[in-house]
């Protein structure tokens, strides 16, 4: 599907795929080409999700610890105050709310949600990065995930940026692609009424909306999209954010529904590391779960993998020194790193072994983008030792055909 079209006409492509049983994705997974069967009926309604748990009738926290032994927390706070309290919940209504308060970002917190309707319905949602008005959001339904950055600014929430099948993580907050999408606009009000880019009507439909979910009943905003033959629900509560999403067609529905939120629950990885024999020349991969806090940054993380494997394995691939400078996926699929000094000075390995170190670096980083080439530069300028001399602009194949399993 072309990424210039609307996120509406490639939803709509999907659902029909999902209908006749033909929909099938490529996707890349721990570096492997895998072929599932993906229905991503339910990315409409993963793409509208929030980073807030609800607040009880006292907006005050309890915890209680699940069977993996994780913090599950009952949180939230707006900053109007309570006009009324519903009387079979307990849950406060609130004035004129903004849409800080319907959808607060929120850091360290997972939000789960439970489907019907379709085996993607289901679905958890990280925080990648926060910072000021834009938020990076992580979508996990479990055959595919997709990344978005959102934006709050001038009583709009717009999302500006979507990258679908996205299995790296990198700081995108301050990219766009120029699509950008309105999901809520203030006034947060019945009537409140935007017309999107692809002619779908988005309005607010309901105030005080009574929402039953696995977390708990609500009184929610519930704000309405309606294409021509389909229709989807969210309900958004307040200090919470998204608590529940239907979408409707003739013959089909699908619901999520909050389940609930984590504290301090780490968004996990399964990285390949490559490494050469210090001895024999071959290379072998291993596998390294890393754990990522909202905001912690990917390439320290990888650096700080590589050379602990190292250690362990008794064969270098970076120093304890050298510092992993920058890293990033341009768009011509091409993986860029920069290294410091230390990278050559403490490397200390001859012609063979230090062309292995760099298709070891290669081969990691390439794997974990899922693209093939890898431009290494040391300091800002081509790589270059006593054994190897790179131009401007070369790169590194990924080679994983010699690495012995």
């Amino acid at each position: 599907m072309n990424k210039r079209q609307s996120l509406y006409q490639f939803f709509m492509y999907q659902v029909k795929l999902h209908l006749s049983k033909r929909n099938k994705v490529k996707y890349f997974a721990g570096g492997k080409k895998k072929l599932i069967s993906v229905s991503l009926v339910t990315l409409s309604i993963i793409l509208l999700s929030s980073c807030q748990k609800k607040a009880d009738s006292n907006n005050t926290n309890t915890t209680d610890n699940d069977t993996t032994g994780s913090q599950t927390q009952t949180i939230g706070e707006t900053t109007k105050e309570p006009v009324s309290t519903n009387s079979e919940t307990g849950q406060e209504s609130q004035g004129t709310l903004s849409i800080k308060d319907y959808y607060p970002f929120q850091d360290n917190v997972v939000y789960r949600y439970e489907g019907s309707g379709n085996e993607y319905a289901s679905y958890d949602i990280y925080t990648d990065y926060l910072k000021g008005e834009r938020i990076q959001l992580r979508s996990n339904n479990g055959g595919s995930e997709t990344v978005r950055v959102l934006e709050l600014k001038d009583g709009l929430l717009t999302q500006v940026l979507l990258k679908e099948e996205c299995y790296y993580r990198e700081n995108l907050l301050d990219s766009s692609d120029g699509q950008g999408e309105v999901l809520l606009k203030e006034p947060l009000t019945p009537g409140t009424e935007w017309t999107l880019s692809d002619n779908r009507k988005r309005y607010i439909s309901g105030s005080n909306v009574s929402v039953t979910t696995p977390s708990g009943t609500y009184e929610a905003l519930e704000v309405t999209t309606e294409g021509n033959n389909d229709k989807l629900t969210d309900y958004y509560a307040p200090g919470v954010g998204l608590v529940k999403s239907v979408y409707t067609t003739s013959d089909a529905e699908v619901v999520s529904s909050l389940s609930k939120i984590e504290q301090d629950v780490p968004f996990k990885q399964r990285v390949r590391f490559f490494y050469p024999d210090g001895d024999k020349e071959v290379i072998y991969g291993v596998d390294k779960e890393l754990s990522f806090q909202t905001n912690d940054i990917t390439s320290s993380k990888l650096a700080d993998a590589l050379k602990e494997i190292a250690e362990n394995k008794g064969a270098p691939v970076i120093s304890i020194k050298t510092q992993l400078k920058d890293l990033y996926l341009n768009k011509d699929n091409i993986v860029y790193v920069d290294f410091s000094k230390e990278l050559v000075s403490d490397m200390n390995a001859g012609a063979a072994y230090e062309n292995r170190i760099l298709q070891c670096i290669a081969n990691t980083l390439g794997t974990y983008y899922g693209v093939d080439q890898v431009c290494l530069t040391v300091e800002g300028k081509p790589y270059e030792s006593g054994h190897v001399t790179m131009k401007e602009g070369e790169t590194i194949k990924v080679n994983l055909k010699e690495v012995v399993k």
